[in-house]
């Protein structure tokens, strides 16, 4: 039904709209994108990765599926830590970014409608902080110096960017 959205189509760059409440068709959207995650062996998806401008993310960083509808971040703690990252709607791309992921608070709804609070560090505050930066039309190229990028990773940008056009 739905197929991952790739740089460098317009979709990615806008910031999402926000759910207004939770029907049978978000809760049916949101379990499709947690599908859609596992099918492309992710380990997050942002609503705009499948050309839905909405504010919901699923992400598993390995200790289970979560679901966020809305999320925002209310902390971020320590130092940023650069680590290479890649990205479902950038196939082949990777990138160093540095984000701050000693600890991460994060607010959402859940798909009961429920307001969540979730704390984590690590894998978990990067994937947070990445699948949120997608909401926000940001990608992680936008963290990169180009001229840092490694070869393989500026040949596949070029493509993306020669097959949209």
């Amino acid at each position: 039904m739905y197929k991952i959205v790739t740089y460098p189509n317009p979709i990615l760059r806008k910031k999402s709209e926000e759910i207004a409440g939770i029907t049978e068709d978000i809760k049916r959207f949101v379990s499709d994108m947690a599908r859609m995650m596992y099918k492309y062996d992710g380990i997050g998806l942002a609503a705009p990765q499948i050309g839905v401008n909405k504010r919901v993310i699923v992400i598993d960083p390995g200790k289970g599926l979560l679901k966020m509808i809305n999320p925002r971040i209310l902390e971020r703690n320590g130092k940023p830590v650069e680590d290479e990252e890649g990205c479902l709607s950038l196939p082949g791309v990777y990138v160093n970014v540095a984000r701050p992921v000693e600890s991460i608070v994060v607010s959402a709804i859940d798909v009961n409608g429920e307001e969540r609070v979730w704390k984590g560090s690590g894998l978990f505050a990067r994937v947070v902080q990445h699948e949120i930066d997608h909401l926000d039309g940001r990608l992680i190229i936008d963290y990169a110096d180009r001229n840092k990028m490694s070869k393989q990773s500026l040949a596949q940008l070029s493509k993306l960017e020669k097959d949209y056009a």
